[in-house]
């Protein structure tokens, strides 16, 4: 759709810019497209008047609609309402949120929780709230969006190091004069799946007296014992100059994010989190059915180990093929295609099957890395995946 522009020639040179850079996106291969589902989030979506196997969400434990949470949900609307009304400071934190962020922290181990609306507002709210000028930041470079952009808004130095280079990032840390510092780092990289070097980066933050922030986004519920994350994986505790964030929509199945920490640091956030205080508490629905899923986590030994089978069957199904499945031990299960038009093209050809797998291109991948991200579900069946291994056989 075009709109016209008589009568406003500043506005017309405007809009003519945005509609050249479209332009440039469509031929670089590099628009993204949203899909309406017309089904619950699951391993079969429903789209475009068709039925897909989807390997396109985050739904790691399959829990987004378990008819557990279903019913938790229910009750809590029934009890609660669907609205919080307000922010948590001013009248809008409920019973529901303070008892999921008490759950939290002792599923954690942590002396703390606090609960965001979602992963980038945490973030957004972390770094800034920690940091400010003259301080700075040690990031890896493959870090998600919302930690760059936490960096960029704290007015902080922001440094980058190569993707899990702990010899870089020491000489970084090494020649900072700054008076306060922060490493600033995914668990796991959500493009790439692999993990960060956690231990070796808490012996970094203790040498060099800098926080450690930890975004465990993909590896919360899916990672260590019992669900509890990266840090579990590690055998790693939980540290006063370490914090601890997770997002609550991913193998919790639900939506919303938190952070863990010590007593004072995670009141610190409460007082000084902007995309805490200056927002509208989630809805208390989604707070009472978090609790149930952190059950549903703890006791989800049976859903990790199968999900743990199905990646060792799609790696073993693609070896010896001309496909780059890049070494990811978790269920983000990444094909480097290379160039944005064949990684359509393949994308295209699984979706003429009735196979649905996101073709993910820069900017949010280097250029030239454009890839399939196969994100691997709990409730996918071991046929469900042979499937996708024999159609992409066939096309390599």
């Amino acid at each position: 759709m075009r709109f016209s522009y008589s009568g406003h020639k500043n506005a017309s040179m405007i809009w003519e810019e945005i509609d050249k850079q479209l332009t440039e996106l469509g031929q670089q291969h590099a628009l993204r497209r949203r899909r309406t589902l017309a089904s619950p989030c699951g391993v079969e979506a429903e789209f475009d008047g068709q039925k897909f196997l989807a390997f396109g969400s985050n739904d790691y434990l399959g829990l987004a609609a378990e008819p557990a949470l279903i019913e938790a949900a229910r009750q809590a609307a029934s009890k609660w309402g669907v609205g919080a009304g307000s922010s948590h400071l001013v009248g809008g934190h409920m019973m529901p949120h303070d008892q999921l962020e008490k759950a939290l922290a002792s599923f954690l181990c942590a002396e703390r929780a606090l609960v965001f609306s979602t992963g980038m507002m945490a973030n957004l709210g972390i770094v800034p709230a920690l940091m400010g000028r003259d301080d700075a930041i040690f990031a890896d470079r493959l870090n998600h969006a919302s930690l760059i952009d936490a960096a960029l808004l704290s007015r902080a130095d922001h440094l980058r190091y190569p993707h899990n280079d702990m010899a870089a990032l020491e000489k970084q840390l090494a020649s900072s004069t700054a008076k306060r510092k922060m490493i600033l780092t995914d668990a796991v990289f959500s493009m790439d799946g692999d993990l960060a070097p956690l231990p070796q980066l808490m012996q970094l933050a203790e040498r060099f007296d800098a926080w450690l922030v930890v975004d465990d986004a993909h590896g919360f519920g899916v990672l260590g014992k019992n669900g509890r994350g990266a840090l579990s994986h590690f055998g790693m505790k939980m540290h006063p100059r370490l914090l601890y964030m997770g997002t609550l929509g991913k193998a919790a199945g639900v939506s919303g994010a938190f952070v863990a920490g010590s007593t004072n640091v995670i009141e610190w956030l409460l007082q000084r989190a902007r995309t805490y205080i200056f927002t509208t508490a989630s809805s208390p629905i989604l707070a009472a059915t978090l609790l149930a899923s952190i059950d549903l986590i703890d006791q989800g030994e049976a859903r990790r180990a199968h999900l743990q089978r199905l990646i060792a069957r799609l790696q073993q199904g693609l070896a010896n093929t001309r496909w780059n499945l890049m070494p990811s031990p978790t269920a983000i299960q990444p094909i480097v295609i290379g160039e944005n038009e064949e990684a359509l093209r393949v994308a295209e050809a699984l979706y003429a099957q009735g196979i649905w797998v996101p073709a993910i291109r820069p900017p949010t991948v280097p250029k030239g890395t454009a890839r399939l991200r196969v994100s691997l579900s709990a409730a996918h069946t071991v046929e469900q995946v042979d499937r996708l291994v024999n159609a992409l056989r066939k096309l390599a």
